[in-house]
C-alpha cells in the first residue's frame, strides 16, 4: 500500500472493533463505505496493521461485514442482546487463542479457521476485551446526523463526540444559531 493512499474516514485510531464500525460514516446525509470493494478492505487493514498478515480478498471482505454487522448490532443494543451475542459469537467461533510460552514469559496467539476470518475475529475479540475492560465507555457520537463510535478515554468520561472539531462544533452552532433566532 503506498503511502499517498489517503482513509477517507472521519474518525480513525479507534480500538479494531470500533475502527471497523467507523467503516461507514455519513458525508453530508449520504452513508459512505469504506468496505465496499477490496481496495478499502486493503487500505482498512494496512492502516490497523494488519495488511501483511492477512489477504486483501473477497472473503475477508465478506467476512468482515458479517462482523461489522454483528458489532452494530451489540453497539446498538448497549447491553448485548441474545441476538447481537450469538452474531458475535458466530465470528468469534472462527478462531481461538492458543496460550504459549515465549522469551518474555506467558503468551497469547490467535489461531483461525481459516486466515479470511483472522481481521473478523480480531474485531469481535476486541470488543470483548472493551466490554471487560469498561463498557460504559463504548459511546455512538452524540450528534444526531453521525454514526460512528468511540471508546471515550477522557479523564472523568464524559465525552460526547466523535470529534470536537466536527460534530461538537456543529452542536454548537446549532444550539447557537437557535439562540439567536429567538
Amino acid at each position: 500500500m503506498s503511502a499517498a493512499v489517503h482513509d477517507p474516514r472521519p474518525l480513525t485510531g479507534e480500538p479494531l472493533a470500533l475502527d471497523l464500525l467507523n467503516t461507514r460514516w455519513n458525508s453530508d446525509g449520504v452513508v459512505q463505505d469504506l468496505l465496499v470493494d477490496t481496495d478499502g478492505l486493503a487500505l482498512w487493514l494496512e492502516v490497523n496493521g494488519l495488511g501483511s498478515r492477512f489477504p486483501a480478498d473477497g472473503a475477508t471482505l465478506h467476512h468482515l461485514h458479517q462482523a461489522r454487522d454483528a458489532l452494530a448490532k451489540a453497539v446498538a443494543a448497549g447491553k448485548p442482546a441474545e441476538s447481537a451475542a450469538e452474531a458475535v459469537d458466530a465470528v468469534l467461533g472462527h478462531g481461538r487463542i492458543r496460550a504459549t510460552l515465549t522469551a518474555d514469559g506467558p503468551g497469547e496467539m490467535p489461531e483461525f479457521s481459516d486466515p479470511s476470518w483472522g481481521p473478523a475475529w480480531l474485531a469481535a475479540r476486541n470488543y470483548l476485551e472493551l466490554l471487560a475492560a469498561a463498557p460504559d465507555r463504548i459511546r455512538a457520537c452524540a450528534h444526531e446526523a453521525c454514526i460512528l463510535h468511540f471508546y471515550d478515554t477522557s479523564r472523568n468520561g464524559t465525552r460526547r463526540w466523535c470529534s470536537m472539531a466536527a460534530c461538537g462544533n456543529r452542536a454548537k452552532a446549532s444550539r447557537h444559531y437557535s439562540r439567536s433566532k429567538r
